[in-house]
């Protein structure tokens, strides 16, 4: 395939991945925003006014980035591992893989469609937040940067669980017993230098805790770890997983049986 025809492959399967999310909304945007809402609500308001202030900030405040990161996260992961998964079993990813059109292409396109949904969900849940708060973004560059590495490096992450997936139940193992409690222990509610030295030295072993900070770094001007090391820390996840995701795409992994 000559560059013209990658590029058209490329936006074709991108295109096909937004619009397949765009198309059932009430099932894949609107959820996630009453959610947020919920949180907004009872952790803000309710608790966060008698939790008073955290780092200088209100509670409010110093949540907002937290839940929108967290947002980014299950929706980017959940996009491509439910919509590559549906592919595989029903065997349409094969007429992809034996078509001429390059693997990368294929794991580029899944990925960036993933993507789109996190970070728009991620807009969505900006938008919630300006109903109960004022948002003022201290590092703006810095933030846009973060939250889109963020969604690509869980969309690939997404990509991998698909691809070693059996059943559609193992796509949901992965969210219920790993992601999630990995994203509620990554500092979305609270500092880790609460902690006991012991606890904070534990949190250091967990991924999201370094995108949450750098995250709310470019928000709030505050993190709990070097903002440099976490950017470093986030951009070789990204590329050993894309490097693991595409060498097993190439060799059929969890497609051939």
């Amino acid at each position: 395939m000559n560059p013209m025809q990658t590029a058209i492959a490329l936006w074709t399967l991108v295109y096909k991945e937004i619009k397949r999310f765009t198309r059932i909304w009430p099932q894949t945007l609107l959820p996630p925003s009453i959610t947020m809402t919920m949180y907004f609500i009872i952790f803000g308001n309710l608790i966060g006014s008698r939790i008073g202030e955290m780092d200088g900030y209100s509670y409010m405040d110093f949540i907002v980035p937290g839940l929108i990161m967290m947002a980014v996260i299950t929706n980017s992961y959940s996009n491509v591992a439910s919509s590559f998964f549906s592919n595989k079993f029903q065997r349409s990813i094969e007429e992809m893989m034996v078509s001429p059109m390059p693997n990368w292409v294929i794991l580029a396109g899944f990925v960036l469609g993933g993507m789109a949904r996190g970070l728009g969900v991620g807009i969505i849940v900006t938008v919630v937040s300006l109903f109960f708060t004022r948002i003022e973004v201290a590092h703006p560059l810095l933030t846009v940067f973060v939250v889109v590495l963020t969604a690509a490096l869980f969309a690939i992450g997404g990509f991998i669980n698909a691809l070693l997936g059996k059943k559609f139940d193992d796509i949901s193992i992965v969210p219920t017993f790993i992601l999630t409690p990995l994203t509620y222990l990554g500092g979305v509610f609270y500092s880790i230098s609460l902690l006991p030295s012991f606890w904070q030295g534990v949190s250091m072993l967990n991924p999201i805790l370094y995108m949450v900070n750098v995250f709310r770094y470019g928000f709030l001007g505050v993190s709990d770890i070097p903002v440099g090391w976490a950017l470093t820390a986030v951009l070789a996840f990204i590329v050993v997983l894309f490097g693991l995701a595409l060498w097993m795409l190439e060799r059929g992994k969890g497609i051939r049986s």
